[in-house]
């Protein structure tokens, strides 16, 4: 998204709690300004994220027991959740993936949680106005639903 073109774009949308793999206020903001650029004057930017007061980390904890799919190609694969960490405002949690000829692999993952405030600010610092922020209408209490506007 930072070396994204000035597309004339009339909406971005970035779901599936994207917001949270960029770490740091550069690289969020490098992505924003992009989004940005890429938007005609007025175009909508529409993003996800989860609430930090939802505390979902403290759920994906006490989540130990063992998952199995049937992977088409592959054949049966088991998860287990191991550690999740909590440095504030980083979260990184990982699963373990046995597959069934004993090949493993492991999966670890950081996110960071930003709360209404920063990410109406940071929204707001690359050019959009915040035209609105609700609950995700499956996850209510749970996500941010932000709908912003390129100025």
């Amino acid at each position: 998204a930072p070396e994204l073109p000035a597309l004339g774009a009339d909406a971005a949308v970035m779901t599936g709690n994207v917001a949270q793999v960029f770490l740091t206020d550069a690289d969020w903001s490098a992505t924003l300004r992009g989004i940005h650029r890429a938007l005609r004057p007025g175009g909508s930017f529409v993003v996800e994220s989860r609430r930090p007061e939802a505390r979902a980390w403290e759920q994906w904890a006490t989540e130990t027991g063992e998952r199995s799919w049937m992977v088409p190609g592959v054949g049966l694969v088991v998860g287990r959740p191991h550690e999740v960490t909590v440095q504030w405002p980083l979260v990184t949690f990982g699963d373990d993936f046995t597959f069934e000829d004993g090949a493993m692999v492991s999966s670890t993952s950081t996110l960071r949680f930003r709360d209404e405030d920063e990410l109406r600010a940071s929204l707001v610092g690359a050019g959009f106005s915040v035209t609105e922020i609700r609950q995700a209408p499956d996850r209510s209490g749970r996500e941010f639903v932000v709908i912003a506007r390129a100025e």
